[in-house]
Formats: C-alpha cells, structure tokens, sequence
C-alpha cells in the first residue's frame, strides 16, 4: 500500500514538474547571444592566428563587407530571391514527404513495396537530382524549386513514416469506439502525436533546403545568395562569399527562433495537460 502511495506521489510530482521542464528549455536569448558573440570571437582569433585577410579574412573584414552589401541595397533583391525559392521548396517537401511518410507507416504492406524506393531516393546526390530537373526541365524557376524540393521529401517521408509506427495504436482505437471523424482524429490524434517528427522535419529540412537552394543557384540561376557567390567565387573574395552566407544564416536564425521554437514547444504542450 505505501509502495503505491509513494509511486503515485511521485508520479505527481513528474507531472507537476513537467512544464517547468519545458520552461527551462526555452531558448535564452542572453545566453544565446553570448555564444553567438564567443563564436565570433574564436572566428577573429582564427583569423588573427591565420594572419592573412585575403584568403582567412575576420569579422572585422566581413561584417564591413555585409554592411556595405545591406546598405547600398545590393543584397536585398538576391536576399528576397532565395527566401521566395526556400519557401515555395520547403512547402512542396514538408506536404508530399509527409503525405508520403502518413501512407507509408499506416500500412505495413505499402512500407515493404515502397520502402526500398524511399531508401534509393534518399541516397541519390542532391547535385545529380539539381542536374537532371534542369536538363529535363530547363534553366527556369520550376527546375530550381521541383530539384530543392525532391532532395527534401524523402527525409520528411521517412520522419513521419517513423512517427507513425511508433504511435499510439490504443489512442486510434479510442477515436474509432467513440466515432471520432476524420478531422476530428487528425486534430486530436495523428497531430499530436506525430508534432515531434513534424518539427524535427521541419527544423532539419530548412536547413537543408536553403543550402541546396544556394547550389541551384550557383549552378543555374541570375539571382540569389548563391548566385552572388558565384560572382565572388570567380572574384576570389573570401570575404564576400562568407558575408552573403552570413546573411542568410542571420535569417535562418531569425526564423529558428521566431517561427519554429514557438511552433516546436506549441506542439510540445499537449503533453503537458
């Protein structure tokens, strides 16, 4: 009897301690500040260490370099131009791959016919899929968008397809006893459930796809932020190559910490209840 008392006074205890578990993860934005300033820190003690600004340049070359770039409003319509083409890829991948996953960890016959298609689709280079959307496609907006796009479904599908074996099967016979609809079981059931490998998706995929949208338009496009590396590539400037990825890993940032945090602990709270 005092065994059970002290397992239920303990499980209490966990549940009461549960969301100031998820407080604590919460990201500090001082202490995040801080690392990002120490890691800028040991990037110019690198840079000094190395002591050539041409091929090792430091905070101190690059930050004037971005600053330039921002003010003269060179970088803002390349800025704008991989944003549009980062967006439009991470929406196609996020609802195929996931349609894909859904279909595939729901029916353990479609996972043995179509699962070694998932495997070879994952294993195929990015540049090599770049490459062939456009030649079959054509040097345009379409191929740049559809390449992003199937590099990132496959590792999507296969997120959720492992949220879905690994979900409850008892909630789903629950929401079949009580009649639940479709909506209904979605909302209640299959979200919930499957919100950590939505996330996890989402955060990796996004940085996944920004960096081959740069490779699309370093090979094949007249704008971006990989296009203007291109351009610094055949200059040889170092440091106009890093301050155009500097500007782009500020926005990831922003979205990271503005967006998919919030969306990642939203998604997190129905645990809590």
């Amino acid at each position: 009897m005092r065994a059970g008392v002290i397992t239920q006074g303990h499980e209490r205890e966990q549940v009461e301690r549960r969301p100031e578990q998820e407080a604590n993860r919460r990201p500090d934005v001082p202490v995040a500040l801080a690392s990002l300033i120490a890691l800028v820190l040991v990037w110019a003690g690198g840079a000094w260490l190395l002591n050539d600004p041409r091929l090792a340049p430091g905070p101190q070359i690059v930050f004037p370099t971005l600053w330039e770039a921002l003010v003269s409003g060179q970088l803002w319509p390349d800025l704008s131009a991989t944003l549009i083409r980062v967006l439009f890829a991470f929406t196609l991948a996020m609802g195929i791959g996931a349609a894909i996953g859904i279909a595939l960890g729901a029916s353990e016959r479609a996972d043995r016919w179509f699962g070694p298609w998932l495997t070879v689709a994952l294993n195929v280079p990015a540049l090599v899929t770049i490459v062939l959307c456009y030649l079959w496609i054509g040097l345009n907006e379409w191929a740049a968008i559809a390449a992003v796009a199937v590099n990132k479904i496959p590792m999507v599908a296969v997120m959720l397809r492992e949220g879905m074996i690994a979900r409850d099967p008892d909630l789903s016979d629950m929401a079949r006893l009580y009649r639940m609809g479709v909506v209904a079981r979605l909302r209640h059931i299959l979200i919930p459930q499957l919100a950590p490998q939505i996330m996890g998706a989402a955060r990796a995929g996004l940085a996944l796809i920004w960096k081959i949208v740069l490779v699309v338009e370093f090979l094949g496009r007249s704008n971006g932020i990989g296009f203007r590396i291109h351009l610094d590539f055949q200059m040889f400037d170092i440091a106009g190559v890093l301050a155009n990825a500097l500007a782009f890993v500020a926005v990831m940032l922003a979205v990271e910490w503005g967006i998919l945090a919030p969306l990642a602990r939203r998604a997190a709270s129905w645990r809590q209840r």
